[in-house]
């Protein structure tokens, strides 16, 4: 299994009562509550956390994109990637630079995203992992001006875009619907060939889905509901489509992302993060209203359909901003314990669900540097040893991970759709 550090940047200090003063997380006023020295703090903050778990021994630093909000102070996550890039070159980690979203459904302006992205893959010496997630409501369509329905067709299109343009031999005319340009012949391209691993954050709509595996791309899908409550859907959905289009079972095609809490043990971890945890599901995930993630228009019919006859994730999303830390761990939104509890249930999970990437979300919500530190350390010395084993005499080809890191290309004529499914 392939285990990266996952990093939002959120802002740490938002006062106790945030919830009855606020609407939500992206609708915050920033000068009522942001002064020079916090928002100078949450980069610093997380470069030190991120260069921490890259010394720490993780396989990719995973960091991520939303605008216009203080849970996640990330509008570009390619600037922090640009960091990484040099800081784990100049000192010889071996870790992939991972951002998991440059949102492509609001983006005007993808052949930018095309050259930050091939400048990173250079930076890296080929150690880049390409994220393109849609994009959410809140973000595309209310703070972009990009109307719903055209959200998903811009992302498609600009997806199409940036791949040729990092691929193309020669340069070449684009008129699209959303662009048009007379010439394409961007510098640098990436190092890697043909481009870098390109994965897909996704909430289950079924047509993303089948998107992704028809396109060869990885799939990920975050766990802020726990695995057992909505991972039996969202999997077996997705193996489902597989089976469908003959596409083999492959672990290292999905990717999931789970907050997670290391102690000693149970006391310690609740005694350590609890108040932290209840800080991120509160003002954070669970401060968004689903009417600004969830827009008409912004989800095609097949997404829509899944959501009406499976609405428990939308049932468990109102729950959160009221849920005490002792109900999101029984729920399994957060695993906390010991190393030994700690493994011994993202084993279970990683078996039942079939995923052989896990982001692990170590800072989460208000957690300081120090106890985030703690955290990193006490997984990366008991608990990610034992998950690199998960997978790996089983025959399965990592082809959605950088060569330079131990990812195998797929072979020249081959698809990957010979043999069974899972």
């Amino acid at each position: 299994m392939k285990v990266t550090y996952f990093q939002q940047l959120p802002y740490r200090q938002l006062p106790d009562d945030f919830g009855r003063r606020h609407e939500s997380v992206v609708t915050t006023p920033y000068h009522d509550l942001v002064g020079p020295e916090g928002a100078r703090a949450v980069f610093g903050d997380a470069l030190e956390e991120l260069m921490h778990a890259a010394r720490a021994g993780f396989d990719g630093l995973a960091v991520t994109e939303h605008s216009q909000t203080s849970f996640d102070v990330c509008p570009n996550p390619d600037l922090l990637a640009a960091a990484l890039a040099y800081a784990t070159e100049s000192e010889g980690l071996q870790t992939a630079v991972y951002p998991l979203g440059r949102s492509l459904g609001k983006s005007r302006e993808p052949l930018r995203v095309a050259e930050e992205q091939a400048m990173l893959d250079c930076m890296t010496g080929g150690r880049l992992v390409s994220g393109f997630p849609i994009g959410l409501a809140y973000d595309a369509n209310i703070n972009n001006g990009v109307p719903p329905i055209d959200t998903r067709a811009r992302y498609e299109e600009n997806l199409e875009l940036v791949l040729r343009a990092w691929t193309a031999r020669e340069p070449f005319t684009f008129n699209g619907r959303f662009s048009q340009h007379r010439a394409v012949n961007i510098w640098p391209r990436p190092l890697q060939d043909p481009h870098p691993p390109v994965w897909i954050t996704a909430t289950g709509n079924p047509r993303t889905m089948e998107y992704i595996l028809r396109s060869n791309f990885g799939f990920n899908y975050f766990g802020w509901f726990g695995a057992r409550l909505t991972g039996p859907r969202i999997f077996r959905r997705f193996g489902e489509i597989a089976d469908r289009l003959g596409i083999a079972f492959n672990p290292y095609r999905i990717g999931f992302m789970q907050v997670i809490a290391v102690a000693e043990n149970d006391a310690q971890a609740e005694a350590r993060y609890a108040r932290h945890v209840e800080y991120f599901f509160r003002n954070a995930i669970g401060a968004m209203p689903l009417h600004r993630l969830l827009l008409p228009g912004g989800v095609d019919p097949r997404g829509v359909e899944a959501l009406l006859t499976d609405p428990g994730d939308t049932g468990v999303y109102a729950t959160m901003r009221t849920a005490t830390y002792r109900e999101l761990v029984d729920a399994g939104c957060v695993i906390a314990g010991s190393p030994d509890s700690v493994t011994e249930q993202l084993v279970a999970i990683a078996r039942e669900f079939g995923f052989g990437n896990l982001h692990a979300m170590l800072q989460f919500g208000s957690l300081p540097t120090d106890l985030t530190k703690a955290n990193i350390d006490l997984f990366a010395a008991e608990v990610l040893p034992r998950l690199r084993g998960v997978w790996q005499d089983e025959g399965h080809a990592h082809h959605w991970w950088p060569r330079r890191l131990g990812g195998e290309p797929v072979p020249a004529g081959a698809a990957l759709t010979a043999g069974g499914t899972r």
